[in-house]
């Protein structure tokens, strides 16, 4: 039976945010606890929580130091790894169930939802428009992002400099990456403003 883990990055400054956001409440649910709860629920046996919160481990200074806490608390023999968003609270049982079932079918290194990119996307120099980008093949990514754990073990112990998201270290240090569907609804609350929207959604 393959054993999966879940890691929770709750650790962030919340910079753009004005302040914490892993001690936001969402319908009276801190939503680092939301968080947990569907990748518990999605399908992983155990999470690391890294942050300031509950029962958590501390954090790095960079996103990836803090997903590097966690992945050491994941004992050797764990086949596979979810690293989640705390600033994702909306992300629903169904989508980690998905992103664990293309995972455990074991032909690739990584899994990430994605959405379709609904913008037209314009290269800027300072306040000049220099382009605009075909968005047909881009995709919007979202957490959770699932990993064979040896693959996101060996990203974080050869690429160097500081990376958005795991997936990126994983491509970049030959892993391959696959996208599933995502879920519009899995907002990332980044400003204020966000956090109604999402209690809206909710």
């Amino acid at each position: 039976l393959m054993e999966v883990w879940g890691i929770i990055v709750a650790a962030g400054m919340g910079r753009r945010f004005g302040s914490l956001k892993q001690h936001v409440e969402l319908g009276g649910v801190p939503i680092w606890q939301r968080a947990r709860d569907s990748l518990r629920a999605g399908g992983a046996d155990q999470v690391v929580l890294v942050g300031d919160v509950e029962g958590g481990i501390a954090g790095g200074e960079r996103r990836r130091d803090s997903v590097a806490a966690g992945l050491a608390q994941v004992p050797a023999g764990v086949d596979y790894v979810l690293v989640h968003d705390a600033a994702r609270p909306n992300a629903s049982n169904r989508l980690v169930e998905q992103v664990v079932a293309r995972l455990c079918r074991s032909d690739v290194d990584g899994v990430v939802p994605a959405v379709p990119v609904r913008d037209t996307l314009k290269e800027v120099s300072g306040e000049t428009v220099v382009g605009t980008r075909d968005r047909s093949d881009l995709v919007a990514v979202q957490t959770p992002q699932g990993f064979r754990r040896a693959a996101l073990q060996y990203a974080h112990s050869t690429f160097e400099g500081d990376a958005s998201d795991d997936a990126s270290m994983v491509e970049a240090t030959g892993g391959k990456v696959v996208w599933i569907d995502g879920d519009p609804r899995n907002l990332k609350l980044t400003y204020p403003d966000d956090l109604r929207v999402l209690e809206g959604l909710l």
